[in-house]
């Protein structure tokens, strides 16, 4: 039987090279690897969540504060509009409201346009 000598196992082994790519840049290749998906995600949740919105059948016209956490809104709900009473703990139909006349939605969106342009 013979011995091995320390020169004679090292041989045996392969010798690693050296390392081609750093571990800290292997590190911070990952994490925007990580970082990226979790911006492609945010993307798609606003997306959907976007899509969800317009695609609805329930939307908040205007809302006028009362004060102390009180206030008034009208709401569109399945084409019909609702004038709500809001106070702490309550929400109140104070009425049913008559849909806008033609002349009266295109006066409502073009003052809507004008202010968005200034």
């Amino acid at each position: 039987m013979k011995l091995q000598t320390a020169t004679e196992t090292t041989a045996a082994q392969p010798v690693a090279g050296p390392d081609l790519v750093p571990p800290v840049a292997r590190m911070a290749v990952g994490l925007l690897v990580v970082l990226a998906i979790l911006a492609l995600l945010a993307w798609v949740m606003r997306r959907s969540l976007n899509a969800r919105r317009r695609s609805g059948s329930m939307s908040v016209e205007t809302a006028l504060s009362l004060g102390e956490r009180r206030s008034l809104v009208v709401v569109t709900v399945e084409n019909r509009r609702l004038l709500l009473g809001l106070a702490p703990g309550q929400v109140s139909l104070l009425t049913e409201l008559q849909p806008p006349s033609f002349s009266q939605a295109m006066a409502t969106a073009t003052q809507q346009q004008q202010g968005a342009t200034k």
